[in-house]
């Protein structure tokens, strides 16, 4: 079985996914993307059954023909924004199944409601199935005209196996001596409230002087802080970030737009107590109020600070009960559920075409 995949910029989760979806079904991956992010320079090797292909060295014509050499039996779209793929889900959604895939969450926006108005003339003329992560995108779904039964949720699933093993391999030396380190994983946007994070720790470092620590890992656009409690590692490989997992204790994301964040799901499943802005939509299955971390409001820095104080007051048994509780709701979504449920997409639209 041939499966072609039509994505923007990769990432090692996905990957990891497909290469779980290829072997169980012994399938052919055939997936195009746009060139390598220089902000987040993911390298990829050792996935034999699927064949990359960079987008932009093909005309509109010859990914059409490549495709067409290919014959697919499916094929996985991420997002409607690139006039290319479109095209080609266009000439094939009557033949075989062809999956939207996206993440945004319903903001009843002017741009989503123009979207939802049009779609008719142009997403549902592409796509037969649509498969997103959570219920905020199940939302948008309806409003683009998919029906319940054609929608299917999980589409993002973390490399569940490599982060359970840096949970298990690091549980015993947690519970001699508990970092004392908040880590946070991202680029660094004025959209991912790396600013606010910064300056909610500082202030509580100032009025409540502590031994906690701020390791960040990224890049991007805003300009890292000085300051000797906050630590800045740049962008680290996925292969790598075992010694800053190993080294942290307590992971926080305080987007202030996060549609997803599969970097939740991963710290969940290594054992991290989590805290969360509301803004984060992997919050809604990963992150349980008290039990496993705390949200806040996006861009509300005492708030924030409050919520650092919370975690920072804990016993390091309670931060080791957090993170335990973590591990199980990770296990909510895993590579094996994730694959069945594409074979699922593509055993209905066979039976549906």
């Amino acid at each position: 079985m041939n499966v072609v995949v039509l994505y923007e910029e990769l990432s090692g989760y996905f990957l990891s996914c497909i290469d779980h979806f290829a072997e169980k079904q012994n399938a052919n991956i055939y997936l195009f993307r746009k060139a390598v992010n220089k902000e987040a320079p993911f390298h990829f090797s050792g996935y034999p059954r699927v064949h990359f292909f960079c987008r932009d060295e093909f005309s509109g014509h010859q990914l059409a023909e490549k495709i067409k050499t290919i014959d697919p039996k499916a094929i996985l779209c991420g997002g409607w924004s690139n006039k290319m793929y479109l095209n080609v889900c266009r000439k094939y959604k009557s033949k075989i199944p062809v999956i939207l895939g996206f993440d945004n969450q319903w903001k009843n926006s002017f741009r989503q409601n123009m979207a939802s108005l049009l779609s008719p003339f142009t997403i549902k003329r592409a796509f037969n199935f649509c498969w997103v992560p959570g219920s905020r995108q199940k939302i948008f779904a309806k409003k683009l005209g998919f029906k319940e039964e054609n929608i299917f949720l999980n589409a993002y699933c973390a490399d569940l196996e490599f982060f359970n093993k840096l949970f298990l391999s690091g549980i015993e030396s947690k519970k001699a001596v508990y970092p004392h380190r908040l880590i946070f994983v991202g680029r660094y946007y004025d959209f991912k409230g790396i600013e606010d994070l910064w300056n909610a720790f500082i202030e509580f470092q100032k009025e409540t002087p502590n031994d906690w620590e701020l390791w960040c890992l990224g890049t991007g656009d805003v300009e890292p802080i000085a300051h000797p409690k906050i630590k800045h590692f740049g962008f680290i490989q996925p292969d790598k970030i075992e010694k800053y997992i190993a080294e942290t204790g307590v992971f926080v994301l305080p987007s202030r737009f996060e549609p997803w964040g599969v970097a939740v799901h991963e710290f969940a499943a290594a054992g991290f107590p989590l805290i969360c802005s509301k803004e984060v939509g992997a919050a809604e299955m990963f992150l349980k109020q008290g039990q496993n971390g705390f949200l806040f409001e996006a861009g509300n820095i005492p708030e924030l600070k409050g919520v650092l104080k919370k975690i920072m007051s804990l016993s390091d048994q309670q931060l080791i009960g957090m993170g335990q509780r973590s591990v199980e709701l990770a296990s909510q979504i895993t590579q094996e559920t994730w694959s069945e449920t594409l074979m699922a997409i593509v055993n209905k639209g066979k039976v549906r075409l």
